[in-house]
């Protein structure tokens, strides 16, 4: 691996990294949060098309692209309501658990990944392994029936978010579109998704629509980490970089960051135990991403 495609691979750890902290960081409702993040995206992925000469796709892969975009601004409003009721710092263990389950067992049910019956056993401990990790980063040592029921609620949302997440994987798949040419619409997909939740959430409640409310705006600049990440891990996982394996490794390493700067900056304390648990916690998902893309 050269430093180059190093480099490359580590910008989804800052993109993701720090993208849901800016963004809990920043305020405003989730309605804020994915209107902003959103056109943050866009804006970035027409400057990127334009100044690399990429035409917007048409047809089949155009719509295949809008879709995908479509099903990550769905999944990601749950998470940032997620954020709220549980904060990023425990939100964003159990959204990457849920992503890196979703996308082995896709793997292995449509791609025929894990042959073999060695393969199948490691994976599957590796599994087990991402849920254990999962459970170890949401572990507190003060207990309620609330707060328990809170948290239930939250990883409930979170699994079904990964309906969304899934569809912002596997559409791409069956299009000929490269990473590149995907971003834009993409892109589009996701402001589709903002806006249309926008207008129907401010129609259903008679609150201040988030069109104009100054904090929706304050997001776009939470939008270009998350459009950072996202190209440079399209970029990353190309054959002459880092390749799919390796690209996804490296990208899961934005769930350490995303978790400790979500309690070093949010104040989303943790005792010294529930502190510990986390970072084992953290180590296991590690860990187990890398044995699911080297089977």
């Amino acid at each position: 691996m050269n430093t180059t495609a190093l480099l490359i691979g580590l910008g989804p750890l800052l993109g993701w990294g720090l993208y849901p902290t800016i963004a809990s960081k920043i305020g405003g409702k989730p309605v804020n949060q994915i209107l902003g993040s959103t056109l943050g995206t866009l804006i970035f992925a027409i400057i990127f098309s334009v100044s690399q000469g990429i035409s917007l796709a048409t047809g089949t892969d155009l719509l295949l692209g809008i879709l995908s975009g479509i099903g990550w601004a769905s999944a990601q409003i749950i998470t940032f309501y997620c954020f709220g009721l549980i904060g990023s710092s425990k939100a964003m263990p159990v959204t990457t658990a849920f992503q890196l389950l979703g996308a082995s067992l896709w793997g292995v049910i449509a791609l025929g990944n894990w042959p073999g019956v060695s393969a199948k056993v490691f994976g599957g401990l590796a599994l087990i392994l991402i849920i254990v990790g999962a459970s170890l980063t949401v572990w507190t040592e003060e207990k309620s029936d609330e707060n328990t029921s809170v948290l239930k609620k939250a990883v409930i949302m979170l699994a079904i978010g990964e309906i969304g997440y899934w569809g912002y994987s596997a559409a791409p798949q069956a299009t000929s579109l490269t990473g590149q040419e995907a971003f834009l619409p993409q892109a589009i997909g996701m402001v589709l998704v903002a806006v249309i939740y926008s207008l129907v959430l401010s129609v259903k409640t008679k609150e201040k629509s988030a069109f104009i409310e100054v904090v929706s705006y304050k997001h776009i600049f939470s939008g270009f980490f998350f459009a950072f990440a996202a190209l440079t891990y399209l970029i990353s996982a190309q054959p002459d970089m880092n390749g799919l394996a390796t690209g996804f490794i490296l990208s899961q390493t934005s769930v350490v960051l995303a978790t400790l700067t979500g309690i070093w900056f949010l104040g989303q304390k943790r005792t010294k135990k529930e502190m510990t648990m986390t970072l084992i916690g953290l180590a296991l998902i590690i860990i187990a991403a890398t044995v699911t893309v080297m089977l």
